[in-house]
């Protein structure tokens, strides 16, 4: 790459600086991180192991449910293996091609959960609103449908992105201020006019995760609306079927609002809240979304102590 004074760029490779401030202690932070990361790996492990060799768990809830821990899965295994080496062995440079391929993992599968969060709440909407059309209008090769279609709007919508940065001369500092590769953070690295990447960041997060977010609240609206006009044994039911949805999607999407407000109008000096932040969006949710679901869907908590009771007794003397 040239820069526009025909300097050549130095930006083979990025510094990661994993925690600003903190470094003497990233060594020890890394403990508890890692614990969270292999929690959030088991747990969604877990809860596809449990769907996938449970027949009667074979229902689109459940198999949306699958989608959501694997996606969770390869969003913290996209980020956590770099940022435990740079926590423990202070392996901090990453080089140009693997930081683009980093980066369009994490926004694409982001873009990917969020599709599958908005299929999870139609599920909701038809098996409530129109329970007698359920099972026609979500069949098994429809579900297989909208999961290859959460993959192929995700992948489409972040394809642009490497050719995006790599047209970016990079001719000044080549620290980035996160512990992994982000969009908006390597952006801000470039000597040449961003326009083009901020606006293309702005549609993609109108396109994907605005468009899926309205569409969420109204399908909760309508089945709100349906539920008041039940019994209340059908409305404790009926809310009982959307508490762990609810909970998944507030636990996704609140954290990436808030690193989308903080990148676009908080102060660069200020740099150890977003990267807490960041890290915060890409950790907490694989972690809390198997807890969720196993303590909120009743079917999911049986097969869970089902299978860790048989464990302990195959185990027993």
């Amino acid at each position: 790459m040239v820069g526009p004074n025909g300097n050549e760029s130095s930006a083979t490779y990025f510094v990661l600086i994993g925690l600003p401030g903190l470094e003497e202690a990233q060594f020890w932070l890394a403990f508890p991180l890692c614990s969270l990361y292999l929690i959030a790996v088991l747990g969604n492990l877990t809860i596809i192991y449990i769907v996938w060799t449970e027949h009667s768990l074979h229902e689109p809830m459940y198999i949306f449910l699958c989608m959501l821990s694997g996606l969770d899965i390869l969003i913290s295994t996209s980020s956590m293996p770099k940022m435990m080496a740079i926590f423990w062995f202070n392996s901090t440079t990453i080089q140009f091609d693997a930081c683009l391929l980093q980066m369009f993992a994490i926004h694409s599968l982001s873009g990917m959960e969020s599709t599958v969060l908005l299929a999870m709440a139609f599920d909701r909407y038809v098996a409530i609103c129109h329970p007698l059309r359920h099972a026609t209008v979500l069949t098994l090769p429809r579900v297989t449908k909208i999961g290859m279609a959460a993959v192929v709007r995700g992948a489409a919508l972040m394809a642009p992105l490497p050719v995006f940065i790599k047209q970016l001369p990079f001719c000044r500092s080549n620290i980035l201020s996160h512990s992994y590769c982000l969009h908006q953070d390597v952006m801000k690295l470039a000597c040449a006019d961003i326009h083009v990447n901020v606006i293309y960041g702005l549609i993609v997060i109108i396109s994907a995760i605005g468009l899926d977010s309205v569409l969420i609240s109204l399908s909760y609206l309508l089945i709100l609306k349906t539920v008041l006009g039940l019994t209340r044994e059908a409305q404790t039911k009926a809310f009982g079927t959307c508490v762990s949805h609810v909970c998944a999607v507030f636990i996704f999407y609140v954290p990436f609002i808030g690193l989308s407000m903080v990148h676009r109008f908080g102060k660069r000096q200020d740099s150890l809240l977003p990267v807490i932040m960041a890290n915060t969006y890409l950790l907490v949710p694989p972690v809390l979304n198997p807890i969720v679901y196993g303590v909120k869907t009743k079917e999911i908590r049986q097969r869970i102590l089902r299978l860790f009771h048989v464990t302990t007794l195959t185990s027993d003397p």
